[in-house]
């Protein structure tokens, strides 16, 4: 009879019985349940239970948290219920039956787009900058010049800068989306690469070319076989092509790994599978994408100039944002100019701005709620600033997809303010300046209008943001189950910092000190040299919430985690190197977590140097892992040291800000 038997069984008819469960696994600290119907769940009669500390829903899985006895309970209920075990993978499979399609979507997005964060947040800011010196002609003697015009200096620069744009934007985000879809769908990641070049190749016409294109450029852009001629269509900036045909390249590459011969598999499938892949890319999915633009294309010139305006404002102020999404967005830049051809300004480019703002306001808010969280911070201010100078990508992909609910606010906040937009007539001379400098492009008489719609994009976004966040925890470091990707998942692109400067100087110069204090058996020094922070502030809600107990973070400067104290190891996750618990002599017992939801990378990255039942001193080598790797899968690297039992000791002070330094820093006493 197993020591939990009696409340395994009890979960087992909690959850809902046996046939309630599609698939069960574990971690270091918790089980992992995909149910069939989440709703017959009795949650309080299972957080009731002796043996668990607390129970949450994330990404579709019910995790209940046990501890460090997890794989013994986690034996007991698999003997007790009869279900089989599984993996963390067959878990997460059977968890999305439980997510909605717009779920579904959403965190399928978020996934293909976290490794491209870094480089569209890059990218977002240096448009902006570009937009300010050199697309406002407000400045010089005669008001209306720009900074560009006024320099040599700065007209150079603006045209140094779009190599930076048109690389992240116009290239990389369809090369980016091919690699990133079939890395994650376990394809050849060069051949991704490759296919998403062909999208964007300079043989092709440049797709903001494509809807003012005459007979006579189609004459030079189209390939003829004889039998059929087809235009030459580049996709820069595109999002729904690149998505579409890096779909069908990896199912072509699957299905040639089946029935090709293993002797030319090298060959042959990269030959016939991207050969398909571009094929359907050009002659199918593309203009398939185009197609959908077109009729966008066309219900705004009908909606802008109609009756229905009013709704018309409301429908395109909500939509535009996810309009950006799918890439099909600079087909309302040939209405605009259609617009001021014929009218000589364009009711269309301010309500582009205005949901600009309200997207950015959305970060805003995020900004607010999340302003002790560092981490978040790296990618939500940049989002913010480029969001707010006309570039939106960065918050849509970086933050408010992410977290799903920033993006509805923001379309709500857009869609009022494209109401009073388009009821009042407020028109633009010209396009290019969007966000908060859009104002300068509206027309004199229509200024005053305009500043109330930024003043609604500004106020509702940020408003509505700040009342859901807070209803859902995220100003506590909680909530992380609102999270399209797995719950917890900051996005990639941290910046890789050595121990050196400053930081090295703080350490060495209490090394000394620490040292000495460090002779006293009630001391545990830190795992990881880096920047302590209180373990409230992760972005995993049952360590930010003290269900496993008290302890601190590291946001870590280098990927190595070391023994903080003397200690045995009585938990050692061998399969994932994610998670180590040591038992100190005093009875004390110390969970060290590396990263957040890293136990889904199944130990790629990590290299183990202890097992259990070993014996370690202070500042030898528990774990190494790789920073880039664990960014690259979409994770935080934090460390966190929680003390799971206190054994002996009756209180614990805790260190929670300063640099530290690897074994011997002190972070808690006992």
């Amino acid at each position: 009879m197993g020591k939990y038997q009696e409340d395994a069984k009890k979960l087992l008819e909690l959850v809902g019985g046996r046939e309630n469960i599609n698939a069960v696994t574990h971690c270091i600290t918790r089980m992992r349940f995909a149910l069939a119907d989440p709703a017959k769940a009795d949650v309080p009669a299972i957080e009731a239970l002796k043996s668990v500390k607390g129970s949450f829903t994330q990404a579709g899985q019910f995790q209940v948290i046990i501890g460090n006895d997890v794989a013994d309970f986690y034996d007991d209920f698999v003997r007790i219920s009869g279900v089989s075990e599984a993996s963390k993978a067959d878990v997460k499979k059977a968890a999305t039956s439980n997510q909605n399609p717009l779920q579904k979507a959403m965190g399928a997005i978020s996934e293909v787009f976290a490794p491209l964060i870094p480089a569209i947040i890059t990218g977002g800011l240096i448009l902006g900058f570009r937009n300010v010196i050199g697309d406002m002609p407000y400045f010089g003697p005669d008001g209306t010049q720009t900074i560009a015009s006024l320099s040599q200096f700065w007209t150079g620069a603006y045209s140094f800068l779009w190599l930076i744009g048109e690389a992240v934007f116009h290239l990389g985000i369809p090369v980016g989306i091919c690699w990133s879809i079939t890395k994650k769908m376990g394809g050849t990641p060069m051949l991704g690469i490759v296919l998403g070049l062909t999208l964007v190749s300079g043989q092709l016409m440049n797709a903001y070319s494509v809807p003012t294109a005459t007979a006579a450029d189609w004459a030079k852009y189209t390939w003829d076989f004889g039998f059929a001629q087809v235009h030459m269509i580049g996709y820069q900036a595109q999002v729904l092509p690149a998505i579409l045909a890096a779909i069908c390249f990896n199912y072509y590459e699957r299905f040639f790994k089946k029935i090709v011969p293993q002797m030319v598999q090298m060959i042959l499938v990269p030959f016939c599978s991207l050969l398909l892949g571009v094929m359907t890319a050009h002659f199918i999915v593309g203009p398939i994408g185009w197609t959908i633009g077109s009729w966008i294309g066309n219900i705004v010139m009908a909606g802008i100039s109609g009756s229905f305006r009013v709704l018309f404002g409301a429908i395109f102020g909500a939509l535009y944002a996810p309009l950006v999404i799918t890439g099909l967005h600079h087909m309302s830049n040939a209405v605009d100019m259609q617009l001021i051809g014929e009218f000589g300004g364009t009711g269309l480019w301010p309500m582009i701005a205005l949901s600009n703002i309200a997207q950015g306001s959305a970060v805003l808010g995020m900004c607010i709620l999340q302003k002790k969280d560092d981490r978040a911070q790296q990618i939500n201010i940049p989002a913010c600033l480029s969001c707010y100078l006309g570039v939106t990508e960065p918050a849509l992909f970086g933050v408010n997809l992410k977290y799903g609910f920033p993006l509805f606010c923001g379309m709500i906040g857009s869609c009022l303010a494209g109401i009073v937009c388009t009821a009042t007539n407020t028109t633009a001379n010209a396009i290019g300046v969007g966000g908060l400098p859009g104002i300068l492009s509206i027309q004199p008489q229509y200024m005053g209008s305009f500043a109330l719609c930024m003043l609604i994009a500004i106020v509702v976004p940020l408003v509505l943001v700040l009342i859901v966040g807070k209803a859902k925890g995220i100003d506590r470091g909680v909530g992380v189950e609102d999270l399209t990707l797995e719950g917890g998942e900051v996005a990639p692109g941290q910046p890789s910092i050595s121990v050196s400067g400053a930081g090295a100087a703080v350490a060495a110069a209490t090394s000394a000190e620490a040292m000495d204090e460090l002779s006293s058996d009630s001391i545990i020094a830190a795992a990881a040299t880096g920047t302590v922070i209180p373990l409230s502030q992760v972005a995993d809600q049952v360590f930010a919430s003290g269900a496993m107990g008290e302890g601190v973070a590291i946001d870590p400067f280098q990927g190595e985690v070391v023994a903080p104290a003397n200690a045995s190891v009585t938990v050692m996750m061998e399969d994932t190197g994610h998670a180590v618990g040591l038992t100190l002599a005093s009875g004390l017992e110390l969970l060290i977590h590396i990263g957040i939801d890293t136990v889904e990378m199944g130990g790629d990255g990590f290299e183990v140097h202890v097992h259990k039942g070993s014996i370690v001193h202070r500042g030898d080598p528990l774990v190494t892992f790789d920073r880039a790797k664990i960014a690259a899968a979409g994770h935080a690297d934090t460390v966190m040291m929680v003390v799971t039992d206190k054994g002996t000791s009756e209180k614990l002070e805790l260190t929670e800000s300063g640099t530290v330094e690897a074994g011997v820093t002190p972070v808690i006493k006992y």
